[in-house]
Order: structure tokens, then sequence, then C-alpha cells
């Protein structure tokens, strides 16, 4: 198992509101789990869904996620 600090930011689109939800949460993961379909499985019921990954140098994985008008990107750093 690993462990993951996931860092889950709700971006605002908006002009001139440029500030962020940022949200924090700890994970055990399975060491062979897939990152996307933990970050899918929190969309599952959204009809427009775009996933693009970024893996970072210092090994964490970075997923924006588009639904509709919503931008969000999930951050996943191990521990």
């Amino acid at each position: 198992m690993k462990e993951y600090e996931i860092i889950r930011e709700i971006i605002n689109l908006c002009p001139g509101n440029h500030t962020r939800d940022t949200f924090i949460e700890e994970a055990e993961l399975p060491d062979d789990a897939d990152l996307e379909a933990y970050v899918r499985d929190k969309f599952k019921n959204e009809a427009e869904l775009k996933i693009e990954r970024i893996d970072r140098e210092d090994g964490s994985v970075v997923f924006d996620v588009m639904t509709a008008a919503i931008h969000q990107r999930y951050t996943f750093s191990e521990f």
C-alpha cells in the first residue's frame, strides 16, 4: 500500500476572480492503484469529462479535470 496526499483545487474561471477552493485529504491506495481511475470515479455521473495527466519530475502526479464549465485539479504526492 502507498500513502498519498491528495490536493483537490476547484479553479474559478470567472474573470476577475482567480481564487481557488482547496481541499486536502490523505488516502492509502494499493501499490498498483490506477490514479486516473480514482479521479474518474469521483466524476462517474458527469456526461462531459476531459482529464489530462501530468507526471512531474518530483514524482507527483497531476490530473486537470474539466467537466462542463468547471476546472478542477487533483495532485497526488506520495508520503
